[in-house]
């Protein structure tokens, strides 16, 4: 009796630990100094898009998003490549200033590859905006939207636009070349990443729709997607996508987070902003 019951309970401690590491997709990275247990992580954890949502009425312009995104301790935590380095996000500008404006938001997670992550659209409604926030497919699957109603006194962003002539700002950056501001910085742990980006909530008044409003406006960065580069786990991945990350795994030590210890450095450069002018006034103009 005492043979029988003792190998049904082996079988069950052994058969608890393989499913309790398979739900939690856990694994066992061994370094010069330590073993530590790092949890696998979703691309779409490292831009929340809710925090995104709230942090747009203190933005007064394109530069401005792209520089507070790509602010170290802010809501950018997104490390598609796995490098150990927070990725940085470039801003692009486009529409009609007299109804509607849009900004696409793009990393490149290797040169000369570029990923879209989400887009913004605003609309003018006369005393409020139609406002919302769209998650790429490929990072966050389907229905990921936030939208929001706010009326144009209460935002930076929709004074600065109604102040005069609007220049639309096309980020001048790549892979390798950023601007003097910005100083590559490691990404923080899931939980820690949560508590930050919760405390942009507060006040916000954005609610999810799995439904996106028609837009008409032509995105210049829609459909771009990086075939190469991207390990992180994508909810919707393309075929060339799935390819890439099932034939370069992250095998490199990590420091935990995120992130991995990543054996090059990027460089950091001085580059003049990109803008495009338009001379239509009302809605479209910003203020100097």
């Amino acid at each position: 009796m005492r043979t029988f019951s003792v190998i049904p309970v082996g079988f069950v401690l052994i058969w608890a630990f393989f499913t309790c590491t398979s739900s939690n997709k856990q694994k066992v990275v061994s370094n010069t100094n330590n073993t530590t247990i790092v949890a696998d992580t979703e691309a779409a954890d490292g831009l929340d898009l809710k925090a995104l949502s709230a942090m747009l009425k203190d933005i007064k312009d394109g530069e401005d998003l792209e520089r507070k995104l790509n602010k170290e301790n802010g809501i950018n935590n997104l490390d598609l490549n796995e490098d150990g380095k927070v990725d940085f996000i470039k801003v692009t500008e486009f529409g009609d200033p007299k109804k509607s404006l849009g900004y696409s938001l793009t990393t490149e997670p290797v040169k000369g590859e570029e990923q879209e992550l989400a887009t913004i659209q605003i609309t003018n409604e006369g005393e409020t905006a139609n406002v919302e926030v769209s998650g790429n497919k490929q990072i966050y699957g389907t229905g990921h939207h936030y939208r929001s109603s706010p009326s144009i006194g209460t935002w930076l962003l929709l004074g600065y636009m109604m102040g005069g002539n609007y220049s639309f700002y096309r980020s001048p950056y790549s892979y390798g070349s950023y601007p003097r501001y910005y100083r590559p910085y490691s990404p923080i742990s899931r939980s820690g990443y949560s508590s930050r980006s919760g405390t942009y909530y507060k006040n916000s008044n954005f609610t999810r729709t799995a439904t996106p409003r028609i837009s008409n406006l032509s995105n210049p960065n829609k459909g771009k997607v990086a075939s190469k580069g991207i390990t992180k786990n994508l909810k919707s991945p393309t075929t060339s996508q799935r390819t890439f990350a099932s034939r370069n795994p992250n095998k490199a030590a990590r420091t935990g987070g995120f992130g991995r210890k990543s054996t090059t450095s990027r460089s950091s450069t001085s580059s003049s902003s990109v803008r495009g002018k338009s001379s239509s006034r009302g809605f479209g103009g910003r203020g100097k």
